[in-house]
This record gives structure tokens, C-alpha cells and sequence, in this order.
């Protein structure tokens, strides 16, 4: 959808002190059916939110002026606002990105991933904050639908949006493998291409994987639910089959999860 009537657009938030980025990334969002609302600091920011501001959701740099996105984030959160807020940053580090789910924000995204990563996953967010679903159990794990939250014996994970619909993926099939390729459309969409060859994209599938596993070792070291499936995928189970599952200890994209936790995560993100 490109040049959207303003009675159609979806209105959006975009708060960063970076002009030339801000005029651009703006100018892309129009062209895809958003009405870009910009501030340049978190105080304006706030400000236009206590006099009625009404935008779906709030793309938030993370060095602003005077105070940072995180703590706006924090004082949004602080004053019972519940807009969701996307961090739109090019501090891309995982302590970052922990720091602003675990504040509330609901996704993390690198700015060098383009407009063209950006407007399906807000698209994507938006429309299924539109389905209410209530917490979903599965034995210590709750899965939260309308944040995209996950807690793990009463502790958040600190998942992305994107990590968090795999997991959910992972958990649906009770039991049962979901194949690289179906984890990787999760991720994108259906057919979406990418990596070295034909099975190039099992190469970003196992990258995520080992990031999930590496939030969840954070809250719980002891944690072995996610099983590599040689040549086939990944599936969620307490006690997978001997014959199917490939043991944690022998799978070589899958550490220790203590191990996991403490070693350096690389700075891309999925």
C-alpha cells in the first residue's frame, strides 16, 4: 500500500534526534500506508502522549536528548500507558535489546535492517494486537498472545516479537518437529528467501535458536525443552525420542545452557 489517504493510514509514533534518518525512514513509512508522527526528543514525546496523542505504536531511538528511549519507555510504562513501543536503534547489543523488552517494549530492530524489514513486522504487530487472547500455559511456560511475552517458571524471557513467534510455533505442535523451512516462514513469511543456497536460510534458523536458548539459559541454566532434530528442524519437549532427537551435549549449534548464557552473542539480530 503506497501514498495511503490520511483517513486510512495507520498512525504511528517516530521519536529520534537524527534528522536526516528520521526525514527518510519517515518518508518510507508514508509510502506504506503509516501517517508518521515525529519527535525529536522523549520529552516532546511525552508531553503530546499526556495531551491525547493516539498512535498504534511508538518507534523509539535509543540515544535521545536529555533522556534516553529507555527511559521514556519506563515513564510511559510508569504512567499506566500501554501503546506498544518498538525500539528503532542502531545499539543493537543484547544487553540493550534485554533491557528494553524487559522495560515493556514489545520488539527490538536493528535500523540498518531497512524499510523493507520494518513495515511488514509493524504491519504483522499491529494486526494481532487487534486479536485479544488471554495467557496460554504450557506447564512452566506462559505465553502472553497480545504482548508477545514469554515467562519461564514466572520470569520473562525477554524475547523479541520475531523469537517469540517461533517459540509459539515450537509449543503448538505438542511434541512434534517443525521443519526449518516452516520455523524460517515464521519468521518472515511464507517463501521468504534468503542465505547461500538452497537451504541457505537453516543457517539463520540455527542463529535464532541459539539466541532463544541463550534467554532462556539467562533465566534458567538448567533448561533443555528445545531439541535439535538432525536434518529436520527443532521441536519443543521435556524428553524427546532417542531415535529422532539429537542429544544437547552432541548437538553442535546447541551449547550447554550455562555455557550459553555466558558466552558473547553476535551483534545481528533475527
Amino acid at each position: 500500500m503506497r501514498g495511503a489517504d490520511a483517513a486510512d493510514a495507520t498512525p504511528v509514533a517516530l521519536v529520534d534526534d537524527d534528522s536526516l534518518y528520521c526525514e527518510g525512514i519517515a518518508k518510507d513509512l508514508v509510502d506504506r500506508g503509516f501517517a508518521v508522527h515525529k519527535f525529536r526528543d522523549g520529552r516532546t514525546f511525552l508531553d503530546a502522549v499526556q495531551q491525547g496523542l493516539a498512535v498504534r505504536v511508538v518507534l523509539l531511538d535509543w540515544t535521545l536528548p536529555a533522556m534516553s528511549g529507555l527511559e521514556v519507555l519506563r515513564t510511559l510504562r510508569q504512567r499506566q500507558v500501554t501503546i506498544p513501543v518498538v525500539f528503532l536503534t542502531g545499539r543493537c547489543r543484547v544487553e540493550y535489546e534485554l533491557a528494553a523488552l524487559r522495560s515493556g517494549a514489545i520488539d527490538f530492530v536493528n535500523k540498518a535492517r531497512g524499510i523493507e524489514v520494518l513495515a511488514p513486522r509493524l504491519r504483522r504487530l499491529i494486526a494481532c494486537r487487534c486479536e485479544r487472547a488471554e495467557a496460554v500455559c504450557h506447564g512452566e511456560l506462559v505465553l502472553h498472545p497480545t504482548m508477545w511475552r514469554a515467562e519461564w517458571r514466572r520470569r520473562d524471557v525477554g524475547l523479541t516479537v520475531t523469537e517469540y513467534k517461533v517459540v509459539s510455533k515450537l509449543v503448538a505442535q505438542n511434541g512434534q518437529p517443525v521443519t526449518f523451512r516452516a520455523i524460517y516462514d515464521e519468521m518472515h513469511y511464507q517463501g521468504f528467501q534468503a542465505g547461500t543456497g538452497a537451504r541457505g536460510y537453516e543457517v539463520n534458523v540455527r542463529s535464532i535458536m541459539k539466541k532463544i536458548r541463550r534467554k532462556f539459559a539467562a533465566v534458567d541454566e538448567g533448561f533443555n525443552r528445545i531439541w535439535n532434530i538432525t536434518a529436520v528442524g527443532y521441536l519443543w519437549s521435556s524428553m524427546p525420542r532417542k531415535d529422532t532427537a539429537t542429544p544437547a551435549e552432541t548437538d553442535a549449534d546447541l551449547e550447554h545452557p550455562a555455557a550459553a548464557a555466558a558466552s558473547p552473542i553476535s551483534s545481528s539480530r533475527e
